[in-house]
């Protein structure tokens, strides 16, 4: 059985207070949709790029978003497909919270198995690693060093199956999200499931236990920052024992890091929101705009390329075209998107 050993000390306490009243502010926070779809991309394209370089990706936050936008990049395939992999499993995260999905363990392989698309022997991608695994340091002209010695192989169907349960049980307990999603991370890192990708899946995995518990922040941050801007710091609070049961001790440490940094990131898009309220609403907007999933998928298409046609619309939500041309009107009709041109030839412009 899994229970995780831990004190809610005065740091995290008053940490965890601070995210909840910043969490009510970015709720309620009156921004253009357009800027909430730009920052939302912005935040794939960040979790993207640091949650790979954290594992030696050596793409830049540019290539990173020119593959986002599918486009065709100059680089070593594996750090491509790394990349395009990691986008898919946030896609696919999305997908599991809009369909109102449990986390399970098929969720969570099918999380592992997306990110290591292409870059592992396909029987060990999705699937729970055969033998033993090390978390080792290389030095050059020195012999490598064990840091980190993960359980017996047998063990892991087991220790995943409570893991899970514990998961199910922490929302009957009401733990804060926040918590439980540093819990995750760090578990998915002591029992290293994986031959490869336990570092992408536990981060993966703590953004949807986020996004599914309610506390998404509109799906602006990114942890990940916060992880590879200080990478040595992230390392050794997520190290804490040599083996799994020295991990089962007081995970303390761990959770105030968590927290904290979490916390960080969210007072940094409580700024980012700030300053677009102050600069581009000029009490235009007298109640926030809420727009359907595929509405934002429009807006996102129209920020990136400057117009948007039903066509393009039809390709980006796979729908006949008459429903692409609904969706146009609604937007216009609202005033998000203008008209420009006639008959065949229309495209819409932002407003």
């Amino acid at each position: 059985m899994f229970v995780p050993k831990y004190k809610l000390n005065n740091k995290i306490l008053a940490n965890l207070t601070a995210i909840a009243e910043t969490k009510g502010f970015i709720d309620r926070a009156k921004i253009l949709p357009q800027q909430e779809v730009r920052l939302r991309r912005q935040a794939v394209i960040r979790m993207t790029h640091h949650s790979t370089e954290i594992e030696g990706n050596q793409l830049n936050m540019a290539q990173v978003e020119a593959l986002y936008a599918k486009k065709k990049i100059d680089a070593p395939d594996r750090d491509i497909y790394e990349v395009k992999n990691y986008l898919n499993a946030l896609k696919y995260i999305a997908k599991v919270v809009a369909e109102h999905k449990p986390i399970t363990e098929k969720v969570i392989l099918k999380i592992h198995k997306l990110v290591t698309d292409k870059t592992l022997a396909p029987q060990f991608s999705g699937a729970y690693r055969p033998g033993p695994i090390y978390v080792v340091r290389r030095r050059l002209g020195m012999p490598q060093e064990i840091l980190y010695t993960g359980p017996d192989a047998k063990q892991v169907p087991n220790l995943m199956a409570d893991f899970v349960n514990w998961l199910k049980t922490s929302e009957q307990k009401e733990i804060s999200p926040v918590l439980v999603a540093g819990i995750a991370h760090l578990e998915i890192a002591a029992i290293h499931p994986f031959n490869d990708g336990n570092g992408r899946t536990a981060r993966a995995l703590a953004t949807l236990i986020l996004y599914q518990r309610g506390y998404d922040f509109r799906r602006l941050f990114a942890l990940e920052d916060y992880y590879n801007t200080k990478r040595r710091d992230y390392y050794q609070a997520i190290n804490v024992g040599e083996n799994y049961d020295k991990r089962r001790t007081d995970i303390t440490s761990w959770l105030e890091y968590f927290v904290k940094g979490f916390r960080n990131e969210i007072d940094n898009v409580k700024d980012k929101i700030l300053s677009l309220s102050a600069y581009a609403i000029d009490g235009k907007i007298k109640l926030q705009i809420y727009l359907t999933p595929d509405q934002l998928k429009i807006i996102d298409f129209l920020d990136q390329v400057g117009r948007i046609s039903a066509k393009d619309v039809g390709d980006i939500l796979s729908c006949p075209k008459r429903t692409a041309q609904l969706h146009l009107q609604k937007l216009k009709k609202i005033k998000m998107i203008k008209a420009a041109g006639k008959g065949k030839s229309t495209v819409y412009l932002a407003n």
